[in-house]
């Protein structure tokens, strides 16, 4: 393909496309897996033209944005307890299903690890039922949407029916009832409702916010799999006497808390976990001057204290280090390059402590073994 200007167009591997639009999930679900950019000398890159050099980095940019999701012990036993919900969740439609619960603090990653378990489950019942059903419709067994704002129980409604590619005219039982027969016709069996904070926000709407719950459960044959910031604390698991505390517990008795923690460094193995973590990290970086514990040895209690342990920090601090050393040239992370490069407001407000507890000898990453070998 020509451009205006003569010459060949060039997209590079940049997919767009929203999760939270049935075709977007679909790229989400079956899109091919990125690969890693060969990784070039810096002689090699001398020998490029110009315009290989430009792709060539350009595609490295790209790579780097997109690495992950990464196996965490905590993603792994997050997905385990995922698994474990949805597969023994095969009431009958005249039942509810009991539904999860993800509540956890920002910047964990809590929506790249739900969208990563909707992926495999998605694939494993395509797996075992095929891809279409048995009336010859798309299957499709897990669909993920995304709330924002004020939501009411409509725009939630209307979030579902857009998945689906549906109309979103009409009230919310309309829309209800459009949504219903997309999930019986398409055998869907699981919702990732994702920022479900957003659903009546504000504490004072916490008993509107289960009966809109409880709604979705009585509406939907389908488990459900809130993700959510701070939803724990508006009391909506909570048992009491009065009738807000009665819905409450009826509630909190059919779903599941969930949460996904920050790494901790507090004892030997939560060391070696975020020691593993940044040596399969550093194993995708494609950048020339690279080497063997560049990040794991070198870099660990620095990038301890500029993320607090939050895996969304940690990977942004990364993929930003790994533009700003192709762009500089420097084509290596170290202290020096990542001092320039900006982070998320919440890690830097607590950079200073973990900083100054590192260089005081009472925190480190490190762990013994590591520590001892190297000096042995």
């Amino acid at each position: 393909m020509i451009g205006p200007t003569g010459s060949e167009a060039f997209e590079g591997d940049d997919r767009q496309y929203s999760p939270t639009r049935l075709d977007g999930w679909l790229e989400v679900v079956n899109g091919p897996d990125r690969v890693q950019p060969e990784r070039l000398s810096r002689a090699q890159m001398a020998d490029l033209s110009p315009r290989d050099l430009v792709r060539y980095h350009d595609g490295r940019h790209v790579w780097h944005a997109n690495i992950g999701p990464i196996k965490t012990p905590q993603l792994l036993e997050l997905h385990e307890s995922l698994f474990e919900i949805v597969g023994a969740n095969r009431q009958d439609g005249s039942k509810a299903k009991p539904a999860a619960l993800l509540d956890a603090y920002p910047g964990i990653g809590k929506s790249t690890a739900a969208m990563d378990f909707g992926r495999e489950f998605y694939r494993q019942q395509v797996l075992l039922r095929g891809e279409t059903t048995a009336a010859g419709h798309r299957r499709v067994p897990l669909i993920y949407v995304a709330l924002s704002g004020n939501t009411q129980i409509r725009g939630l409604n209307a979030a579902i029916c857009r998945f689906y590619k549906l109309p979103v005219t009409g009230d919310a039982d309309t829309l209800a009832e459009r949504a219903v027969d997309a999930v019986l016709t398409m055998r869907t069996s699981a919702f990732v409702i994702d920022d479900i904070h957003f659903l009546a926000a504000g504490v004072s709407n916490s008993a509107r916010m289960v009966n809109q719950l409880k709604f979705l459960s009585n509406t939907f044959p389908v488990t459900l799999i809130y993700v959510g910031v701070g939803v724990r604390e508006r009391g909506i698991l909570s048992e009491g006497q009065s009738l807000r505390k009665s819905l409450h517990a009826q509630f909190g008795r059919r779903t599941t808390p969930l949460t996904l923690l920050p790494f901790q460094v507090e004892d030997e193995q939560g060391r070696q976990d975020f020691r593993t973590v940044l040596l399969t990290i550093e194993k995708q970086l494609v950048l020339a001057d690279k080497y063997p514990g560049m990040l794991a040895d070198d870099l660990a209690d620095y990038f301890w204290a500029r993320s607090s342990g939050h895996f969304a920090s940690l990977m942004a601090l990364i993929n930003r280090g790994c533009y700003r050393a192709i762009r500089t040239g420097r084509e290596c992370l170290d202290a020096e390059l990542m001092d320039q490069v900006e982070n998320d407001a919440a890690a830097e407000e607590a950079r200073l402590d973990l900083q100054a507890a590192i260089e005081g000898g009472l925190l480190s990453c490190r762990p013994q073994s590591v520590i001892g070998r190297k000096s042995a």
